[in-house]
C-alpha cells in the first residue's frame, strides 16, 4: 500500500472502521443471546469512536496527547484460523472466528500504517488504533475460548 498523503491514509482508514461498524452491527442484529448482542453493539461503537478520531485529527489534539499506551495480551487464537466470509445464520462460534481474523486484520493494517508514515501525529494515531483494535481481538479470543470451554460442561 502507498499513500501520497496523511489525507490518504486517513480516508482508507476511515472507510475501514465504517466497514467494521456495519460488519458489528449485522453481527448484533444476528445475535440469539441479548449477552452477544449488546457485546457487538459495543464493539461497533467503539469502530464509530475510531472512525470519529480519524476524521478529526486536529479537533481530538488532546485526547491524542493523553493516550496510554498498555500492553496488550495476544492470546494468538485467531492466528490458526482461516479466513472465511460470513454467511447468514452461522453459528455463534463460526461469527466469532469471522470476527476475530477481522481484528487481526485491522492490527495488522494499523501496524504498517504507522510503519509507513513520516507524520508523527499520524503515526500516534494509528499506533492508538493498534492499541484499540488489539483489545477487540483480547476481547473475540476470550469469548471464544470461554465459549470452547463451557462446551466441554
Amino acid at each position: 500500500m502507498n499513500f501520497g498523503s496523511i489525507d490518504e491514509i486517513l480516508t482508507f482508514a476511515i472507510g475501514r472502521e465504517n466497514e467494521a461498524v456495519a460488519f458489528y452491527n449485522e453481527m448484533a442484529a444476528e445475535a440469539t443471546r441479548p449477552s452477544l448482542k449488546e457485546i457487538f453493539q459495543n464493539f461497533a461503537k467503539e469502530e464509530e469512536k475510531h472512525a470519529a478520531l480519524l476524521s478529526n485529527i486536529s479537533g481530538n489534539k488532546e485526547k491524542i496527547d493523553s493516550y496510554e499506551f498498555k500492553k496488550i495480551p495476544d492470546l494468538k487464537i485467531s492466528d490458526y484460523m482461516v479466513e472465511k466470509e460470513y454467511e447468514q445464520g452461522m453459528p455463534m462460534p463460526e461469527i466469532l472466528k469471522i470476527a476475530m481474523k477481522r481484528e487481526e486484520k485491522a492490527v495488522n493494517l494499523y501496524q504498517t500504517l504507522a510503519d509507513q508514515t513520516d507524520n508523527a501525529e499520524g503515526k500516534k494515531v494509528f499506533t492508538m488504533l493498534v492499541q484499540e483494535e488489539s483489545k477487540h481481538k483480547l476481547g473475540l479470543e476470550s469469548m471464544y475460548d470461554d465459549y470452547l470451554a463451557d462446551q466441554d460442561n
